[in-house]
């Protein structure tokens, strides 16, 4: 910082094309402070950006650093880099600032278009534009953007390469949620970046990557604006043992920056109970942390076509054995190991029924692939799949006799809601989230570290029809929760405040 500043004072040559840049945007952070945008103050060099910014942004306040930094950049700052150039603004009458500016542009930064986005909902979704798949946490990503782009006033947001700014959706990321905009850029280098200022910021996904934390950090703890957050569970801190290596760290950078959203909308009651014991620690740090309210996924099917069915019957050999169906990917939490031991104890008793797992491998899934191959040597009927279309994956639901999901810790449990909703009978844990779901009707639920209990569950499911047909119709009278209810009911809480 110092040598640049030297520099500057020393009237080094600014390339033309960042001083072109902070031109154009000098306006946007004038309108954006409440002042007249001055469209004849040319800027030449960092000399000017005092002349232009200096009577509207005041070096002191940590706000205006960041938005100074993140328009006239065009990348969005960490917290440590906003508070040392604040605190070095302070003793050189905000020169520290416009240096930083300087030193901050970059050849790439300066092509962009920056645009501040003021009094507008931003809806960040850059996991689940990237890709047409989706588990578990873009699924409800996609389908409550989706529902929003259609009913609210909002624009979704992705991310430049390495976290650096927020930017505009390409027309193909649109295409995801069913929208389209006139104009919009076909490569994510020809977006626009957004800059939020005063603006409604909505992570509607697991946004956990160190880089993307660290500037959410800044923007929730520094700037004005208003944040909330989908909570989808805080299983890497009290699971830890099941994630990946290392993901607790990610994780906990992630917590760092929702410390200081201001709402937390968690997809289960479950979740808000970890979210709120988290918070609860906050207070050794003197920080009172987000509001937070449970907003529980819905628990709506889909119908499946003809073609669904027919391909669902020959992919999953439905004639003559009854399929039990265990949707998930393969990672330690899902229990799978469990499963496959519940079953070889049922083939062994002679019980006939095929057994399925819908879902990708994960981390640590070696151990489950090994016992699988081994089961199938041995003549065992059971397979997995990777890759199901959504209407195949419902098809699959109602023609299973019923589903398995004894997972150790969810911040939901999907699959649960998703048999029970095709009027599939459902075996899964007997606590958290997945306990909350079977208690509206249509499950059995078993203690998920008890091998023999899950095998016990699984035979009466089988071999008694009554059962069967009494969590059928339990399945099919639960009170109906539609993503439409739930998209409503986390903007309003989110977004409406």
């Amino acid at each position: 910082m110092t040598s640049l500043l030297n520099r500057v004072r020393r009237n080094v040559p600014t390339p033309a094309a960042h001083a072109e840049a902070w031109g154009r945007r000098v306006p946007a952070v004038r309108t954006a402070l409440g002042a007249a945008a001055v469209p004849d103050a040319p800027v030449s060099g960092v000399a000017d950006l005092a002349a232009a910014l200096g009577d509207v942004v005041d070096h002191r306040d940590r706000g205006h650093v960041w938005l100074v930094l993140a328009a006239l950049t065009g990348r969005l700052p960490d917290h440590t880099t906003v508070v040392e150039v604040a605190r070095a603004a302070e003793f050189d009458d905000g020169a520290s600032l416009w240096a930083a500016v300087a030193e901050r542009t970059t050849a790439r930064s300066a092509r962009r278009q920056v645009r501040v986005a003021v009094d507008e909902v931003l809806v960040d979704v850059a996991h689940t534009a990237a890709t047409p798949l989706a588990t578990g946490i873009q699924r409800v990503a996609r389908e409550t953007t989706r529902r929003w782009l259609a009913t609210r006033q909002c624009t979704p947001i992705s991310w430049t390469d390495g976290y650096e700014s927020v930017r505009e959706l390409t027309a193909t990321e649109l295409g995801r949620f069913g929208a389209t905009a006139p104009g919009a850029a076909e490569e994510p280098a020809d977006t626009t970046v957004v800059v939020p200022w005063r603006a409604t910021y909505v992570v509607a996904e697991l946004a956990a990557e160190p880089e993307r934390s660290a500037r959410l950090l800044a923007l929730a703890a520094l700037t004005p604006n208003r944040t909330g957050v989908i909570g989808f569970d805080c299983v890497p801190l009290t699971s830890a043992e099941t994630t990946q290596l290392g993901f607790a760290g990610v994780f906990a950078g992630n917590l760092a920056a929702v410390r200081s959203f201001d709402r937390i909308a968690t997809i289960s009651q479950a979740a808000a109970t970890e979210y709120s014991g988290w918070r609860a620690m906050l207070t050794a740090i003197g920080l009172t942390g987000p509001a937070i309210a449970s907003v529980p996924l819905p628990v709506e099917g889909e119908e499946p076509t003809e073609e669904d069915l027919a391909e669902a019957r020959e992919r999953f050999r439905l004639d003559p054995l009854p399929l039990v169906l265990v949707v998930g990917s393969h990672e330690p939490r899902k229990n799978h190991l469990a499963v496959l031991h519940a079953a070889e104890l049922l083939w062994r008793e002679g019980l006939r029924f095929s057994l399925s797992f819908v879902g990708g491998n994960s981390w640590n899934s070696d151990a489950f692939s090994r016992r699988l191959t081994e089961l199938q040597r041995g003549g065992r009927p059971v397979d997995t799949e990777s890759r199901l279309s959504d209407g195949q994956l419902w098809a699959a639901y109602r023609l299973a006799r019923c589903t398995v999901f004894p997972s150790l810790n969810e911040g939901f449990g999907l699959p649960v809601a998703e048999s029970l909703a095709a009027g599939t009978p459902a075996i899964t844990s007997d606590f958290g989230s997945m306990l909350e779901i079977a208690a509206d009707g249509g499950a059995l639920t078993v203690d998920p570290h008890d091998d023999h209990a899950l095998a016990d569950a699984l035979r009466q499911l089988l071999t008694d029809d009554a059962l069967h047909t009494r969590l059928h119709r339990a399945a099919l009278a639960r009170p109906p929760r539609t993503w439409d209810m739930y998209a409503d009911e986390v903007w309003d809480f989110l977004v409406e405040g």
